[in-house]
């Protein structure tokens, strides 16, 4: 049998199967695609149709392949055969494409209805997490035709680095070898800090790393829409944002999840992406005996970082002199990372400080060696 009648035969088999709503038994599946095929299938096809009817059940159909591509981080679908995959060096076109956009529409339903979110006619867009098998996460995104132009998207995040520790990070060229004492400096004197970047600069990545060096007798609370951060600390928690119900209720966002993560005696407060206008609370924390908690921001530069946070404080109504005092007071280290080929790097080093904030860099990548001073000139020492 060649792969094009085996990709007939598929849609026949899930037809049948459909008509047991007990479901069948590997076995049973077994016999029913040598009966349909009248048994001219070889061992290895009925493997290849077992394999492919598994990821239309509960894997990611078409795209699965894409998933075992070594360095895997996004995988985006814009039509019918333009489904394109990053690894590390920019998005490259796949081979893989949909037959029809019922077909991109009945996977973006599936997925999204696997992570518990809703996708129909009168919600016509969502996002969620998906858990596999092998321990992985991959995070969807859905946009069905309108308000897309022609064809239904999907968007898929591979969250499946955020448990690189320092060591790691180091042997793989992200930051210089000196650069290990500066980080335990900064969890040692419980400076708070914002790890900045692009999209898929590995922000993420960093930041977990760092929250393993943490004292184990601290507790950390993270606070995230996705539990992407896997520090191996014994302490941590994790609290997670919850989307409103098809009924539109039941809604849980970041700046509840703060304020009660504020009662849970909590010793470091982590936001796993700061977006809005949660930034306020967690700047309040910083300044009422919280030192030391992080986030991460959207932000290119270490430079963009007050404009990013005077637009994410307008939409909880701080007024900007409010926001630069708050600033002033805790005083951030800004570390930020970006994209240099199939690496994702530490970049810069900076510090937030006076009134209006004034952003200072203190390490650039491009320097061979880190200054001797930079310790003493970011001020991390105990307070």
């Amino acid at each position: 049998m060649n792969s094009n009648v085996a990709a007939d035969l598929i849609p026949t088999i899930q037809r049948q199967i459909a008509q047991h709503p007990q479901g069948l038994t590997p076995q049973e599946i077994v016999t029913l695609i040598r009966a349909e095929s009248s048994g001219v299938v070889s061992d290895v096809d009925v493997l290849t149709i077992m394999r492919q009817l598994r990821y239309d059940t509960v894997g990611l159909g078409v795209l699965e392949p894409l998933l075992a591509l070594r360095g895997i981080t996004d995988i985006v679908v814009n039509d019918l055969d333009q489904v394109w995959f990053d690894r590390g060096a920019g998005f490259e076109k796949a081979t893989v494409s949909f037959s029809t956009h019922d077909d991109i529409r009945r996977l973006a339903t599936r997925l999204l209805h696997v992570a518990g979110r809703r996708l129909d006619g009168a919600q016509s867009y969502g996002d969620g997490k998906i858990a596999r098998e092998d321990g992985t996460h991959v995070r969807i995104h859905a946009i069905l035709s309108p308000p897309a132009e022609t064809s239904p998207l999907i968007s898929i995040r591979v969250l499946n680095s955020a448990t690189a520790n320092l060591r790691h990070l180091e042997e793989s060229g992200s930051f210089p070898p000196q650069m290990r004492r500066v980080f335990d400096a900064l969890i040692v004197a419980r400076r708070s800090f914002l790890v900045v970047g692009g999209t898929g600069s590995g922000k993420t990545t960093l930041l977990g790393a760092l929250l393993e060096q943490v004292p184990q007798a601290e507790r950390i609370i993270c606070i995230e829409d996705t539990a992407e951060l896997k520090p191996r600390h014994p302490h941590t928690v994790h609290l997670i944002t919850r989307a409103k119900n098809t009924e539109g209720r039941g809604e849980i966002g970041m700046c509840t999840l703060l304020q009660q993560a504020l009662r849970m005696r909590p010793d470091r407060i982590v936001i796993g992406e700061i977006r809005g206008k949660e930034v306020i609370d967690l700047l309040s924390a910083l300044n009422t005996g919280h030192e030391g908690s992080a986030g991460t921001l959207h932000a290119n530069t270490s430079q963009e970082v007050p404009a990013r946070l005077e637009a994410l404080a307008a939409m909880g109504g701080l007024d900007t002199s409010a926001l630069h005092s708050q600033l002033a007071a805790a005083q951030p280290v800004i570390l930020c990372t970006a994209r240099q080929g199939r690496l994702r790097i530490l970049s810069q080093i900076a510090q937030i400080h006076s009134h209006p904030p004034q952003v200072d860099i203190l390490w650039d990548h491009r320097r061979a060696m880190i200054p001797e001073e930079l310790m003493s000139v970011a001020g991390w020492q105990p307070r």
